[in-house]
């Protein structure tokens, strides 16, 4: 494992935001969930596409707090383009389970 400063760290800007629309990603080659998350009034509502099928709907996402990182360039997912990186945890069976705040925050913190 290589190992990294602080400063390496601190570049990677991952905030907190919250679900506000959740739907099936149609025509994703894996399925995938389409997010819109609000990251509060300097970042804004951001969109994400996350492999999440196997543990989460859409209609159960909306509401949710999540992690992400925001300042990846923007990626193309099919005819989606994704804007942050929406973080979670691989299961054994590479399912994912989200990385979630256990008390709810302000939408934008940034972790540290």
């Amino acid at each position: 494992m290589t190992t990294i400063t602080y400063e390496d760290f601190s570049r990677v800007d991952i905030r907190v935001g919250t679900i506000v629309d959740a739907a099936i990603l149609e025509g994703a080659r894996k399925p995938a969930i389409k997010l819109s998350i609000d990251f509060g009034p300097d970042i804004g509502i951001k969109k994400s596409s996350a492999q999440l099928t196997v543990h989460y709907t859409p209609e159960a996402l909306v509401g949710r707090q999540v992690a992400a990182v925001v300042n990846f360039p923007p990626r193309q997912i099919g005819k989606f383009m994704s804007e942050v990186l929406t973080l979670g945890f691989p299961m054994a069976d590479n399912s994912v389970v989200l990385v979630v705040p256990d008390k709810s925050v302000p939408n934008g913190g940034k972790l540290f």
